[in-house]
């Protein structure tokens, strides 16, 4: 029978200060024991998984879904290979960001210590369960994990695996567990842990974290919802724009930083709307235009001699500017001027990832200075936003507030600070 929300609460707690104060060498072993138990009980988890894609599809979940919740032989590699990277990085625990003295001869040291006990709530992807595994161990965390309803097989498979290198590499009981109850009651439970969790973190979709935030009495980071957007500038190079816009969008379609809504300058949007649907529409993107790019995209000739599939362009609505659509669909927005596709950005980004194609420099140091989001690139793609890719080693998610941490979480993002005094004898006045 699966432990209590709490009996996992109080066990973490009391896990949490022995991993205050344990060694990097043994959390680095345990982190390198959990990479090889993956690998040994491979077979185990993608049974497990077979069972959960099943039941996905007999479920009638969209493709897109099914996808972000596939295991196979490579991806559970690659989970492993996370655990030694992550081995691999410098401690971030014990560190001394700054020291001073005082005139009174106090000699003061903020150090970084970890937060305690993390909670994080995650949907469909698996791997995250080791993932952020990986990265609570490895900054001095305790950790409790509930995974989405639709994974629940995969994850205790996973979590079994882990908490057995984990037990036999020292690490304390109660150092990573698994909500392994799958109902609505425990989720809310779990937000209701106070007193044992420090934070709460939910990865997923916005109606995850908009559950989470409105009904948890701890900490909460917000991550992850991505409506990420590229303006395409009149200046743009087009082939680098389209180039840009298929990894964004395409490369991985259910995931926050993919391309959902694209921006198009109107003195471009004739010459350069046609060619990119015509790419579009190779990767069965549909596309929700305003008026002026939805008539340029129809225009036969630009898109090589071949006739664009009328299904896979529709007028777009109010609604489809703020969405984020974790599927083969896109927005595109004509304007006028920079400050027009600021300003539409601004109004209608998740404050995620967001993009500038274009020659000018002026025009890319508006856009970097002025748009409010976490991550924001020039003549790059979207994809990037991700710990691994920013050279973290590892994240725990992509922060999208402005508290504690923003944009993608990598280790430091699991500490806080302690302040050390070093007196000999002083006395306040």
């Amino acid at each position: 029978m699966a432990e209590s929300v709490l009996e996992l609460g109080k066990k973490a707690r009391a896990a949490a200060l022995e991993m205050a104060v344990c060694g990097i060498e043994e959390r680095n072993n345990a982190l390198l024991a959990m990479a090889n138990a993956l690998i040994a009980h491979k077979a185990q988890i993608l049974a497990a998984n077979e069972r959960d894609i099943k039941a996905a599809k007999e479920k009638g979940l969209k493709a897109a879904f099914v996808e972000r919740l596939t295991l196979n032989g490579k991806r559970v590699e690659g989970m492993a290979q996370g655990l030694r990277d992550v081995a691999l990085l410098p401690d971030p625990i014990g560190t001394a960001d700054k020291m001073w003295t005082r005139p009174n001869g106090l000699r003061i040291l903020q150090k970084r210590v970890p937060l305690g006990v993390v909670g994080i709530i995650f949907e469909s992807r698996p791997n995250v369960t080791s993932d952020a595994a990986a990265i609570c161990i490895k900054s001095g965390n305790a950790c409790i994990l509930r995974g989405g309803s639709e994974a629940i097989e995969s994850n205790c498979a996973i979590m079994d695996a882990l908490q057995e290198a984990a037990a036999a590499s020292g690490l304390p009981e109660g150092a990573v567990e698994l909500v392994r109850n799958p109902s609505r009651e425990a989720a809310t439970e779990l937000m209701h842990l106070k007193g044992y969790l420090d934070v709460l973190i939910p990865r997923g979709g916005a109606g995850l974290i908009r559950a989470v935030v409105n009904q948890a009495t701890i900490p909460v980071i917000e991550t992850g919802t991505g409506n990420c957007h590229i303006y395409v500038d009149e200046s743009a190079d087009f082939d680098m724009a389209i180039r840009i816009i298929l990894n964004a969008k395409t490369q991985r379609i259910g995931v926050c930083n993919a391309c959902e809504s694209l921006v198009i300058h109107e003195k471009i949007v004739d010459a350069f709307m046609p060619k990119l649907a015509a790419a579009l529409q190779q990767k069965d993107v549909v596309i929700h235009a305003d008026e002026k790019s939805l008539a340029a995209a129809e225009r036969r000739e630009a898109a090589n001699g071949g006739e664009l599939k009328k299904e896979l362009l529709s007028a777009a609505t109010e609604e489809d500017w703020g969405r984020e659509y974790l599927d083969y669909m896109i927005s595109v927005k004509t304007v006028s001027s920079l400050d027009e596709a600021i300003a539409h950005i601004n109004r209608y980004n998740t404050g995620h990832s967001e993009a500038i194609i274009t020659e000018n420099y002026t025009n890319a140091q508006r856009f970097l200075d002025e748009i409010d989001a976490a991550c924001v690139y020039v003549n790059a793609s979207t994809r990037f936003s991700d710990g691994f890719e920013f050279g973290f080693g590892a994240e725990i998610g992509i922060s999208t507030q402005k508290l504690h941490a923003r944009g993608p979480m990598g280790l430091d993002a699991l500490t806080s600070t302690k302040y050390i005094i070093y007196g000999n004898g002083q006395t306040r006045p």
